[in-house]
């Protein structure tokens, strides 16, 4: 395997584990939640450099879908099951896209909306916030810089 994009794994890992994300949830947050904080990371990223190289932008997809997939077998997945899992992943990950799209376009009540829809906290204004930062961040920085390196996090 193609271990060229693991930073930008890393990354996306690095960044699910901040607490401040965590802090809205009504109940005990859960591997699903942290693998859809994940996903939502992810859709960000690529919407943010979608005009790079088309072949890049795939081989950072397969390689992130790669690396869920060994962790995912790792927390104890069965092979029968991997595969439906996986692509239930993928069908979620590729809906996300399609509401984050136009982030930057849409109002406050939209995105609360919308967000929403992906995931239940108490209150996901907080979350808007964060999201509406991070689509900053990756504009004020190259794809390069997510690629070559592991950026520090708060936590």
């Amino acid at each position: 395997m193609n271990n060229k994009y693991i930073n930008i794994y890393n990354n996306l890992i690095n960044l699910t584990r901040n607490k401040d994300l965590y802090k809205t949830f009504i109940k005990q947050d859960t591997f699903s939640d942290r693998l859809l904080f994940f996903l939502i990371h992810f859709a960000f990223l690529l919407k943010a450099f979608k005009k790079n190289d088309p072949k890049v932008l795939q081989d950072i997809y397969d390689c992130t879908f790669r690396h869920l997939e060994l962790n995912i077998r790792e927390i104890g997945y069965g092979d029968a099951s991997i595969n439906k899992k996986m692509k239930d992943y993928i069908n979620l990950f590729h809906s996300i896209i399609e509401k984050i799209d136009d982030w930057d376009l849409l109002n406050q009540a939209t995105k609360k909306k919308r967000l929403k829809s992906l995931i239940y906290v108490k209150d996901n204004d907080d979350l808007i916030a964060y999201f509406d930062n991070f689509s900053v961040e990756l504009e004020n920085n190259t794809l390069n810089f997510y690629i070559k390196s592991v950026i520090k996090t708060k936590n």
